[in-house]
């Protein structure tokens, strides 16, 4: 197990590079100098040209790219253009809601899932598991900021029963996680019902079934148990996503997160600030897929690791 991790993290090495370059290429394909917004549009040529030397604009971009790892492996991505202030303190202060976010939006996705994929398999072809798949199905179809804004104007406007916007309290939690975890929900509901399919028809199953093992046991400890493994993988996807897919969600719930940060810096063209927040974001992906594919066999011994 200890190879298994030690290897894989040694993969992860190539991953994140690719990750930092596509971060760094796409800054930089970007319209816009970043010596001209310091120093604004009527500056003078030397003005700006003294800026770009400052940043180290004017060196070659393989320069630039290797200054920029270096000092994104100390944790430093420069300082904000817009404000002059270290990019790692803008990230810092808004990290942590998104991740709290994604967090919570991802337990709903997973519990609601879990429990409507196990009621369509158990009770396959019924009118309950007809009524879940057509919910899960109109769950895919709705974008996260649709059915943010349908939740306001229904429980925030109409209602009044949580607040409309903001984070931290439980009123304000509510409506953002159901809007961004929906359509999680959605996915692992119809890809619990395929794996609890596939395993309810197993030998074992019916072994432990003509032996007059309570079907409760049945389902939950022998069939979801070995059910789990493909659902694991789209929950370590779907969590990703969801990091990915808060900047509309905070946008609409004026969540001051870090999708609402790059959401603003991309618009004010502060370059350091989104290369930063992109760059966390992506990491943050791939480690938590790491942590998904230690996470097979601790579920499932016969899983192999080599």
């Amino acid at each position: 197990m200890t190879t298994f991790i030690i290897r894989r993290i040694l993969q992860l090495i190539p991953v994140l590079l690719g990750v930092s370059i596509l971060v760094f290429s796409l800054m930089h394909l970007t319209p816009g100098n970043p010596a001209v917004i310091m120093a604004g549009e009527s500056a003078p040529e030397a003005t700006v040209r003294a800026i770009e030397q400052r940043l180290g604009l004017n060196d070659p971009l393989y320069v630039q790219y290797w200054n920029f790892l270096t000092s994104a492996l100390q944790l430093d991505f420069g300082t904000s253009i817009r404000d002059n202030i270290p990019v790692m303190n803008h990230i810092q202060a808004r990290f942590f809601i998104t991740l709290e976010l994604a967090i919570y939006s991802t337990i709903f996705s997973l519990v609601l899932g879990l429990l409507a994929g196990i009621v369509s398999a158990v009770r396959r072809y019924s009118f309950s598991d007809v009524a879940l798949m057509i919910v899960t199905l109109f769950g895919l179809s709705m974008p996260n900021f649709w059915l943010g804004l349908m939740l306001i104007q229904w429980f925030s406007i109409e209602l009044g029963w949580f607040a409309p916007t903001g984070w931290g309290n439980l009123d304000q939690i509510v409506l953002p996680v159901i809007a961004l975890g929906t359509a999680g929900a959605a996915i692992i509901a119809r890809m619990t019902r395929s794996s609890m399919l596939d395993v309810i028809n197993q030998d074992y199953i019916r072994t432990a079934r003509a032996k007059g093992v309570k079907e409760r046991v049945v389902i939950f400890r022998h069939a979801l148990k070995n059910a789990l493994i493909p659902v694991v993988t789209v929950v370590g996807l779907q969590f990703g996503y969801l990091l990915a897919g808060s900047v509309l969600t905070e946008s609409v719930f004026a969540i001051n997160g870090l999708g609402r940060l790059i959401i603003d810096s991309i618009l004010q063209r502060d370059f350091p600030v989104v290369q930063g927040a992109v760059l966390v974001i992506a990491v943050t992906f791939v480690f938590v897929n790491l942590l998904v594919d230690i996470s097979y066999r601790m579920l499932n011994k016969r899983v192999d690791l080599n």
